[in-house]
């Protein structure tokens, strides 16, 4: 594991990353765990992602644990919530809520009930769900931080309706749990643009990534460390004073 500078001090703390298995949820694991926090990492189908990451933690001395789970079911939820405490104590300190996807690109015209619902379940209701099993845990001086999107601000691309508004939906839901749960618990959320991973390489054509990498005045599409260490800096006290915002990390694309 990459060992960083100790600027964005976590020890002592414990942290739980949904969606930890892969891609942005793996790096933010291994991040936080690499500034000191003792990491649960919760993954729903990429097992092999999460347990290489614990290992990876553990063998650089510090601690983690994988736990499997859907983040749309409360029993799951909760479940990560004991798993945690009895892992590493009573108290949680920080939540990073990656779990999340867009499903498929479908117009409205295409699009029935049941797929705009399963949409904003994964990605806005399992947001509410792990934040209200976390709060009774959490200790003053907490920090949330959600996954928005560069679509939540714009509307996404082709398809992406369902999506944009759940993840407009975080964005919402961040600034209003950041006047509800502050002082004690600060709350921001991060909107990634073109970001090198898997929902690219499944939702995005390779022209279209190129085209939009050669947009920004950075010349490159995102990797996963990059948002890991604004998320690290993030559940920092050096964030003390940052609370309720939407974080951009797009090279530049889109300035809001």
């Amino acid at each position: 594991m990459t060992q960083h500078a100790p600027a964005h001090s976590l020890n002592g703390q414990v942290a739980i990353v949904t969606g930890g298995g892969r891609d942005i949820g793996r790096a933010c694991a291994l991040r936080l765990a690499a500034a000191g926090a003792a990491v649960a990492i919760n993954y729903h189908n990429s097992s092999a992602g999460a347990e290489s990451a614990v290992a990876e933690i553990t063998a650089a001395g510090g601690r983690a644990i994988a736990q499997q789970g859907d983040m749309t079911s409360d029993t799951d939820v909760t479940a990560l919530i004991d798993a945690t405490r009895t892992a590493f104590g009573e108290k949680i300190h920080c939540l990073v809520h990656v779990t999340g996807g867009l499903v498929a690109r479908k117009t409205v015209a295409e699009m029935d009930v049941g797929h705009w619902n399963h949409v904003m379940d994964l990605n806005t209701t399992s947001f509410f769900r792990l934040v209200k099993a976390a709060l009774p845990h959490m200790t003053s001086g907490g920090s949330i931080i959600g996954l928005a999107s560069q679509a939540g601000r714009d509307g996404g691309g082709p398809g992406a309706v369902a999506y944009a508004a759940s993840k407009g939906a975080v964005m919402t839901m961040t600034r209003g749990l950041a006047k509800e749960l502050g002082p004690d618990i600060r709350v921001n959320s991060i909107c990634p643009g073109m970001i090198d991973t898997d929902f690219h390489n499944t939702f995005t054509k390779d022209e279209v990534r190129r085209n939009v990498a050669n947009a920004t005045p950075l010349k490159r599409e995102g990797t996963s460390e990059d948002v890991a260490n604004l998320v690290a800096y993030l559940a920092s006290n050096e964030a003390a004073f940052i609370t309720g915002t939407n974080i951009d990390i797009n090279g530049g694309l889109v300035f809001s």
